[in-house]
């Protein structure tokens, strides 16, 4: 298990992508009720080229993988926790806060089932 950290899914995430077995992509959702969770599967969008070079969602992200290395992984998540607002604070907002709980739960129980279909 790798775990990389970035402010922006950006191109050079594509490499890494292409070489592993199971993604799981973590953001905030502006387009959700502050605090909710979300965990979807994610394929691959349309195609990548001429996409912005500075930040890419995760169906992007894949399909760029695909187009550059002609791999994806073999299952791809992406867990959202609505944000409300991304104004710049100190600290997560009470709804996200409270949140954190079940997002980590998910996160937790598809790790779990992503190293099961890989062993099993």
């Amino acid at each position: 298990m790798r775990v990389l950290s970035s402010q922006q899914w950006t191109p050079e995430l594509a490499y890494e992508i292409s070489q592993s077995e199971s993604v799981i992509f973590i953001d905030c959702a502006m387009n959700a009720s502050p605090g909710s969770v979300r965990l979807t599967a994610v394929e691959p969008g349309t195609k990548a080229l001429g996409l912005a070079t500075h930040h890419l969602n995760a169906s992007q992200l894949l399909s760029l993988t695909k187009e550059l290395y002609g791999a994806v992984p073999r299952s791809s998540l992406l867990l959202t926790i609505g944000a409300g607002s991304l104004e710049l604070r100190e600290g997560f907002s009470e709804a996200v806060h409270a949140a954190l709980p079940e997002a980590c739960t998910q996160l937790e129980q598809a790790v779990e089932r992503m190293l099961a279909d890989f062993t099993g």
